[in-house]
């Protein structure tokens, strides 16, 4: 039985599409779940980035992205909402859902 992802999706949802720091965080998220269906939605004024269970987002891939020190808590201003439950320490962002199903 194939299981539908649609309903587990998690991930954060950003202000401001075409900045420089949404660009460098859709593309810092890539980099960070490259096992997972990282599906991107821009809607010009806003982009929702959708994995599915799990998203992840490191500080040294974000700093690598934008080619200077941040800290997380400078994501905030772009970071509208988001889906799933969210977890910050000083060295990543994690989105995800409680795990149900062996999921």
């Amino acid at each position: 039985m194939t299981v539908r992802q649609d309903g587990h999706l998690v991930g954060p949802v950003l202000r401001g599409a075409g900045g420089e720091i949404v660009d460098a965080i859709i593309a810092a998220i890539e980099r960070d779940n490259t096992d997972r269906d990282v599906r991107i939605d821009d809607q010009g004024g806003y982009v929702r980035i959708s994995v599915p269970w799990r998203c992840v987002l490191r500080r040294d891939t974000l700093e690598d992205e934008l080619g200077s020190a941040i800290v997380l808590s400078e994501v905030e201003p772009v970071l509208s909402s988001f889906a799933g439950r969210l977890r910050i320490s000083d060295d990543a962002m994690e989105w995800y859902l409680e795990r149900d199903g062996g999921q």
